[in-house]
């Protein structure tokens, strides 16, 4: 049986709880690998002159420009309070405008500019390289995809969360 650290009588050779090895945790296979990640698109990010979020974010605008910041927030699942700084410095860089969305005084509409939407001509190498980079083909990086989906998911499940 598991002997728990701290407890009177515990002895030198006290048998680990294997679901307890740190090795064994998925949160930290889950935060080490997307530090890895994120830490590998660094170099290929800092070519475009995107950081990490701000690719992501990019992403969204490419896929549909214009859009509000809620509409970014949610597809991103982040706070629009975290996409604002994100969008203050991209907005700096000439990548995109932010305007009152007609209509709604209090919303913000999101667009490309000319020099933003240039950029996904660059960006469209950026998924290749990084297959190329973590050894990983279309069909590997579909799968780890769909297992991450899957665990979102049963994360927004059990939370009673469905946020996208």
């Amino acid at each position: 049986m598991t002997d728990v650290i701290g407890t009177r009588g515990s002895s030198a050779a006290a048998v680990v709880d294997e679901d307890l090895l740190l090795e064994h945790q998925l949160c930290f296979a889950l935060t080490v690998a997307s530090r890895s990640v994120v830490g590998a698109y660094k170099p290929v990010l800092d070519k475009l002159g995107l950081t990490h979020p701000q690719y992501l974010v990019m992403l969204c605008l490419w896929e549909s420009s214009p859009r509000t910041v809620r509409d970014i927030s949610d597809a991103l699942a982040q706070e629009p309070a975290t996409i604002s700084p994100l969008l203050r410095r991209l907005e700096a860089a000439g990548y995109i405008t932010r305007q009152r969305a007609e209509g709604n005084e209090r919303s913000l509409a999101v667009r490309l500019t000319p020099r933003g939407a240039a950029l996904r001509e660059q960006a469209t190498a950026v998924p290749g390289t990084m297959m190329a980079r973590l050894g990983l083909d279309r069909e590997q990086v579909g799968e780890l995809h769909a297992a991450m989906m899957r665990l979102i998911d049963a994360t927004r499940a059990a939370d009673g969360n469905t946020r996208s």
